[in-house]
C-alpha cells in the first residue's frame, strides 16, 4: 500500500493534519485512496518518470503516493 503525503512548496505534511476536516475525506479523515487512485482528486502532471504518483485533490492540495 502507498503512503500518502501532502506536498506544499516548503513542507511535506501527513494527510491527517490537512484532510481531517475535509468533507471529501473518508471517515478516518484521510484521502479516499482507491486502487492506486485518489478518489477525491485527479492525476497531476509528473515531471520525471521516477517521481512518485502525484494527484491534486479537490481542495487544491498536491497529494503524492510514496511506495
Amino acid at each position: 500500500m502507498a503512503t500518502l503525503r501532502i506536498v506544499l512548496s516548503d513542507q511535506v505534511l501527513e494527510p491527517e493534519s490537512v484532510c481531517q476536516d475535509c468533507p471529501l475525506a473518508n471517515h478516518a479523515g484521510v484521502p479516499r485512496w482507491l486502487g492506486g487512485r485518489l478518489g477525491c482528486g485527479h492525476p497531476a502532471h509528473r515531471g520525471e518518470a521516477q517521481e512518485p504518483l502525484a494527484f491534486e485533490c479537490a481542495m487544491g492540495f498536491r497529494v503524492v503516493a510514496l511506495r
